[in-house]
């Protein structure tokens, strides 16, 4: 299984060899339309830059979307399984379409930037800020978990490393995780994933995917002078839940924020007025 994707535009579970996870890149030049149906998946499109209307079925919205992910929290819709998607941008833009094998067809839904939670982690120089935009708290769905991170330049996030699977005797039901990078300035930054059958350290760009089937991952290490972004989409078998499990030769880190603050420059980005 190749886990570094480089400029990825479409991660499907066919091509990842996994069952469930899918992420589509959409590219729009002004004027430009994305036609498609959502067939088996449940879809949430997100707005990386720019904005857009999205037509489903009989439902619809407009999204407000933002100049890119380092400036402001976006609104989002939900798209249900079996239904007919279509996507235009006046001004032309780049849209994450998140997605998930579904088995339910559940209703469209908009949620607007207000509503997105903001929850800011760690301590230190392991602060970071995630923005909960498909999280099970914020939006109904089958099963697809999806949340964005930002770190600030020279701070590790993902971390302690960590993995999502049912922690029972003899039951592995991990959550396939699908991490996509935006790098501030052009920069480069850093990924870890490692377990069974799994050991990988790489260079992260804007554009560039690392898919997670199983295994311990993290930390996600956004370099000096380079904000990170990333994407992260998850699906699986088992129940909707998001399921956090630290590596416990490495939990012990989470003991020493206590005495730590919160980096003053999170957060980041906020919902807009």
């Amino acid at each position: 299984m190749n886990l570094h994707r480089r400029a990825v535009e479409t991660i499907t579970p066919e091509n990842a060899g996994w069952g469930y996870s899918g992420l589509h890149i959409v590219t729009l030049a002004a004027g430009g339309e994305y036609r498609c149906d959502t067939g088996e998946d449940e879809v949430v499109v997100l707005p990386l830059a720019g904005s857009c209307t999205v037509e489903a079925g009989a439902d619809g919205a407009t999204l407000s979307g933002r100049n890119n992910v380092f400036e402001a929290v976006s609104d989002i819709a939900y798209i249900p399984r079996g239904t007919p998607l279509t996507i235009t941008s006046e001004a032309g833009g780049r849209f994450a379409l998140a997605m998930a094998r579904a088995r339910r067809p559940l209703p469209f839904r908009y949620i607007s930037a207000k509503e997105v939670l903001i929850e800011l982690r760690g301590a230190g120089a392991c602060s970071r800020q995630v923005i909960n935009f498909a999280t099970p708290d914020v939006l109904e769905a089958d099963r697809l978990i999806a949340c964005e991170v930002l770190t600030p330049s020279g701070n590790w996030s993902s971390y302690p490393p960590h993995k999502h699977d049912e922690d029972r005797p003899g039951v592995e039901t991990p959550l396939e995780e699908i991490y996509y990078f935006e790098v501030a300035r052009d920069g480069m930054a850093y990924q870890r994933v490692y377990g069974p059958g799994i050991d990988v350290l790489a260079e992260v760009r804007t554009g560039d995917a690392v898919l997670i089937p199983h295994g311990w991952h993290g930390p996600s290490m956004a370099t000096p002078g380079y904000d990170l972004y990333y994407l992260n989409v998850m699906a699986g078998p088992a129940e909707r839940r998001w399921l956090i499990r630290d590596d416990p030769a490495h939990a012990w880190v989470r003991d020493t924020w206590a005495d730590q603050v919160i980096d003053p420059r999170l957060p980041m980005t906020e919902a807009p007025p």
